[in-house]
């Protein structure tokens, strides 16, 4: 029996591949705690510098599996519902926040269609990249809900509410191309180009100073909300950290050396 999930490393890259085509790679128990563990081990290994989450088969996912996924025991108690998305056992919640804060670049291609909570996990990475063939919906509407595992929250902050409208609101899909000009993919490749292109993109920034790649993570995140000021504060605080630091001092060194040997 194939597993539901593959987990490869090459090199610096860790690569986490959903492995259930037939089921349109709905997101199981066996994918959550997999990617649970595949983004620990990421989180803590000085080795692997990024994460590449993509899938096999036609659909990148239908989104969560709902004959088999984790589920709040509240009786009835929305207050308890709402806890246990943020600390339950299985709850998305806690894996996408992990996912968001991790100071190492996370990369998802979707090679085909991506609904649901697969979308909602994409908007949890750094980056995303899709097929030309790829297509996004938010199908939560349909079933009384919305998406609420950072779906709506982070939606809204990447595309603004004009676009989120058009997911949360209407649950209607959109085209990778169409995906492109909202803002919410950073690239699309031709199919027969995907791969190569994706692991391209994942080796340069695989190749990138890490401590920068971090602070540059951190300091994007922490002033998406502030005001002018306080935001140029916390991009100084950042800055000095980095040139005070081994990484850079080595890195001018080296540059230095290379321009002395053209004069």
């Amino acid at each position: 029996m194939e597993a539901d999930f593959l987990k490869t490393q090459h090199g610096p890259i860790l690569e986490f591949v959903l492995n259930r085509p037939k089921k349109y790679n709905a997101m199981n128990r066996a994918i959550s705690n997999g990617l649970f563990e595949a983004v620990g081990e990421f989180r803590d290994r000085k080795d692997l510098r990024v994460l590449l989450i993509r899938a096999n088969g036609k659909y990148f996912s239908a989104g969560a599996d709902l004959t088999d996924i984790a589920q709040p025991d509240t009786e009835g108690s929305s207050s308890a519902e709402r806890n246990w998305y943020r600390q339950g056992s299985g709850s998305f919640h806690p894996l996408f926040d992990e996912m968001e804060a991790i100071e190492k670049p996370i990369v998802v291609a979707h090679q085909g269609p991506c609904f649901g909570g697969a979308f909602e996990m994409s908007l949890s990475c750094d980056f995303r990249l899709g097929a030309a063939s790829a297509t996004y919906r938010m199908p939560e509407i349909d079933l009384g809900c919305l998406p609420g595992s950072g779906g709506t929250s982070r939606l809204t902050r990447l595309i603004g509410p004009h676009w989120a409208r058009w997911f949360v609101l209407a649950g209607e899909t959109a085209t990778a191309q169409e995906a492109l000009r909202m803002g919410l993919l950073h690239d699309v490749y031709a199919d027969d180009e995907f791969n190569e292109q994706v692991m391209r993109f994942c080796a340069k920034l695989a190749a990138l100073p890490p401590e920068a790649v971090a602070l540059s993570k951190l300091t994007i995140e922490l002033t998406a909300d502030l005001d002018r000021q306080q935001a140029r504060n916390v991009e100084r605080l950042s800055n000095s950290v980095l040139f005070l630091g081994d990484e850079h001092k080595g890195l001018i060194a080296a540059m230095v050396q290379r321009l002395s040997k053209k004069v």
